[in-house]
Formats: C-alpha cells, structure tokens, sequence
C-alpha cells in the first residue's frame, strides 16, 4: 500500500513526486514514458533557472530529483482506477496492480494507440510512444514507426541514425509531413517505406519480436521482423479509465479546484489532464506541486498549513 500514486511522469507527475517524498509519503509513479510531451521540445529556453536545453535533458533533472528523494517509478500503462475500503487501486495493461491511499492523475495528453493485439503487453518491452527517448536502446538493430505525420517521418530519419533497418508504416500512400522531410526520408537508403497498410498485431514472447502488418489494397499480410515499434500517430486525452471516479468537461479534462482536487476525496488531478489554460512545462510543474500539497494536506487530516512557505 502506498500513500501516493502518481499516474504520468512527465513535468507534473515528477513534480507531484519530488513533494510528496519531501513529505514523506511512499509514492509510486506509474507511467508509460518519463518526460511526457516535453521529451518533444528539442529546445527550451523558457524554463526559469536552466537556460536553453533539450526538454529530454530537463525532464531527466526531474526524473533524477524525484528518484533522489525516494519515489519509486514503475513502467506500465494505466487502464483501471477502482476504489477501495481505504484508498485506490490502479490496474495496469500487463496484469499488474497496485493500492494506495491517495491517487494524483497528472498524465497530460497521451499517445494515440494503435488498438491492436499485443501493443499493451509490450508496451516498454520494445513497443514506445518516443524514439527520441528510445532509439539509442535499438543501435544495429531493425524497427518499425507508425505513422504518417512530421513526427512519423523525422523519428525514422532520427531512427536510421541507430538502427540498422527503419520500417515506415502507413495507411496511406502519401503523408501529412513536410514534403522535404518526406524526400529526406526516400532518400534514406536504411528507411523501408511500408505504405497503404496497418498494423494487425504486436508478435513475441517476452520482448517484441515482430509485427504483422496487412496491405489495405491488396489485403495481403507481412510480419516484419522488428525489435521495436514506435508508436507517433498523434495525442488524446484519454480519461476514460477514471471517469467514473471524478469529473470531466467536455473535452473529457479532469475538473478540478484551484488546489488540484477532483470530485472524488482523495483523488488530485495537475497538468495538461486538466482545463489548465496554458500547456506550459513550468506550469504543469507547479500544478503538481499544489497537488502534491494539498494531497499531503487530505492525507493528514487537514492538518498541513494550508499556506505552506516551507522549501
């Protein structure tokens, strides 16, 4: 049983995280990736007190601080919210669950999924939602990307710098991207271009060891024989393992009071998950630390300070 369970470690989730170890309180952060959609911002110079990084760089500062001071981060992807006797239970896609007293969602927006067999079984065990994060771990070896857009086809040219072979996958003939970026990548003697056609099924034992692709025009089928998939066909907000424990607007954002509580005690919500107006990483990041506070404040009865001018 922990007191706190974080879902999503990006700039609100790690935040939330760095507080509540501060406080004392066993927590568990549950996430897909570390970074969210920060890791996306190849340069950041607004982030007071840093000067201009990559936002994988900031968010591993972050990373490193929550660690520091005691949380616990556990890979997986979060699909099931219960409430229990004395606290909360978070199911994950791989079986596995996990309890606690007091839950902050601050997941943000999330990766767009394929929706097919064995993508959240391997989700961190070859299937990622970030090559930029990812792509070293995948050096001499085969991949495939999904997708059509910008990000699609800069992660396969980001990719081909790694890998040994680079398998684009898309369910059409043309793409959304760039069209410089797009001869970049026709050019690239190490990029496969897999087009009008969708992925069916995620193949392996333990790790990723393929995947089955069908053509949309021929409707013949291919496995591909991949170590890794990389999952950039855009962003959702996706509540709806949570709905029916708090809130939501109509953009299914989690509705919450200027302190980050929901609708349901003992269950806080900060970030881009939220209608916070503006989807800034130090805004985000202050938002879970006001979470993180007043989940301490409910964990305790209400006996923390409600103004807390402690560092």
């Amino acid at each position: 049983m922990y007191d706190v369970i974080i879902v999503g470690a990006g700039a609100a989730g790690l935040t939330a995280a760095i507080y509540t170890c501060r406080k004392k309180l066993k927590t568990a952060v549950i996430s897909i990736d570390v970074g969210g959609q920060t890791n996306l911002t190849s340069h950041i110079e607004n982030y007071p007190g840093t000067g201009p990084m990559h936002g994988i760089e900031l968010m591993k500062r972050f990373q490193n601080e929550a660690i520091g001071f005691g949380a616990e981060l556990i890979m997986g992807k979060a699909n099931k919210a219960d409430k229990i006797e004395n606290g909360f239970r978070i199911g994950l896609a791989n079986g596995e669950e996990y309890e606690c007293k007091a839950l902050i969602l601050a997941y943000g927006k999330v990766p767009k999924s394929l929706g097919v067999e064995g993508e959240e079984k391997f989700m961190g065990r070859g299937v990622s939602t970030c090559v930029t994060c990812d792509a070293p771990l995948f050096k001499n070896r085969n991949v495939a990307i999904i997708g059509g857009g910008n990000s699609a086809v800069e992660g396969a040219l980001e990719l081909a710098t790694f890998s040994k072979k680079v398998y684009l996958t898309h369910r059409r003939d043309s793409f959304r991207a760039d069209e410089i970026t797009v001869e970049k990548l026709k050019n690239n003697s190490k990029i496969e271009l897999v087009l009008n056609s969708i992925p069916l099924k995620v193949i392996g034992d333990k790790n990723v060891e393929g995947i089955e692709v069908e053509n949309v025009v021929t409707k013949e089928k291919r496995e591909l024989k991949v170590d890794g998939i990389f999952i950039e066909i855009g962003y959702v907000v996706d509540t709806s393992f949570v709905q029916h424990l708090v809130k939501v607007n109509e953009k299914k954002e989690i509705i919450v009071d200027d302190r980050g509580n929901t609708s349901c005690a003992g269950i806080f919500a900060a970030g881009d998950i939220t209608p916070v107006l503006f989807k800034q990483t130090v805004i985000a990041a202050g938002d879970g630390a006001k979470a993180a506070l007043e989940c301490y404040r409910w964990l305790t009865g209400g006996k923390g300070a409600v103004l807390d001018w402690t560092h």
